[in-house]
């Protein structure tokens, strides 16, 4: 059988299958259906999960998914990412409710539904290519709706269209959390160390989980926030409460001595938007100073309400400031791989 009338999340689908159901290219990791006059009908998204190995051996920076967030770098193996062609089909979504479907790469041209795609923001980033040279890309990011199970080709657009006219998409929508802030590498910092920070944080991105809430842990009981010396201890791997890491300020610093710590470490390759920061508040004691460290970037939402003076202040730290923290502090890092 050649074409399909619905796909189920979870089931698997040959490419022609895939193709000829919904009338796409053969090949790409974007594949567009486009209409005589220009439009986009739907699309369909063909990424690789972890798991698979595929995106490992190309490319440092395989598609992740997180949660319900897929995490997909444009079009484009070498060189800098232009927002044009079939990256800029990819922005129609936030103009129209465009249907569209993603696919995980399960080999021998066969793919995995994973439900139908909600775009959430789109960023330019650095990442190091096949070649080995530093370049900007195009990084979007996606909710995966595994809801409906079942999507009937038919019924998509009416499905897709929901997703942005229920009162608590749209919220989620602002364009506050849709903006991502820039990184907190100054733009006069030389390319090699640019790159350095670049490639460590790659490579964080492949640390287990557990052992990067140590290696967070590590670097504060290494080097302080900066040059302040810090007592810590890590929570417990599960049932902390978004509390990841907690400790105190040492009794040498002047100013802050016995300040009580709490940190929120997310390895993450999705942006950390204001959700994440509210429900880490949340769980914060009254009293503690709060931290957020992740190996990704924050939305500029997300920075607003960290700095928000009517609120308990949480310090953030972006994947390129942990890096550059950690080149300071001189960790034996090969020790958490």
């Amino acid at each position: 059988m050649q074409t399909v009338a619905a796909f189920t999340v979870g089931e698997q689908y040959t490419n022609d299958q895939i193709r000829y159901t919904l009338n796409l290219e053969n090949m790409g990791g974007i594949r567009p259906s486009v209409a005589s006059d220009g439009r986009l009908r739907h699309l369909a998204l063909m990424t690789a999960t972890e798991t698979s190995g595929k995106r490992k051996n190309e490319n440092p920076y395989h598609d992740r998914v997180e949660g319900d967030v897929l995490v997909f770098t444009g079009t484009g193996r070498t060189g800098d990412h232009q927002l044009a062609g079939k990256n800029k089909r990819l922005t129609e979504q936030y103009d129209y409710p465009i249907p569209f479907y993603g696919f995980s790469n399960e080999g021998r041209q066969i793919y995995q539904f994973l439900g139908l795609l909600e775009l959430l923001r789109y960023y330019t980033d650095n990442q190091i290519d096949v070649s080995g040279a530093l370049r900007t890309v195009w990084i979007f990011e996606f909710r995966i709706h595994k809801t409906p199970e079942t999507v009937p080709v038919s019924l998509a657009l009416s499905i897709a269209t929901k997703f942005f006219t229920e009162p608590q998409q749209a919220s989620l929508l602002a364009s506050t959390d849709r903006d991502v802030t820039a990184s907190n590498v100054p733009a006069d910092t030389a390319a090699p160390l640019l790159f350095s920070l670049e490639e460590l944080r790659a490579q964080m991105l492949e640390i287990n989980p557990y052992r990067f809430e140590h290696l967070v842990k590590d670097i504060l009981g290494r080097s302080g926030f900066r040059d302040v010396e810090v007592t810590v201890e890590v929570t417990k791997a599960s049932g902390d409460g978004g509390i990841d890491v907690v400790g105190y300020v040492s009794d040498t610093n002047d100013f802050l001595a016995g300040t009580f710590v709490q940190l929120q470490a997310k390895r993450w390759r999705h942006a950390v938007g204001s959700v994440e920061i509210n429900n880490f508040r949340g769980a914060m004691h009254s009293g503690a100073k709060g931290i957020f460290v992740t190996t990704s970037r924050y939305t500029k939402a997300a920075s607003l309400d960290a700095s928000n003076p009517m609120k308990p202040c949480i310090t953030l730290v972006d994947g390129y400031r942990l890096a550059d923290i950690l080149l300071k502090s001189h960790i034996a890092f090969a020790d958490y791989l």
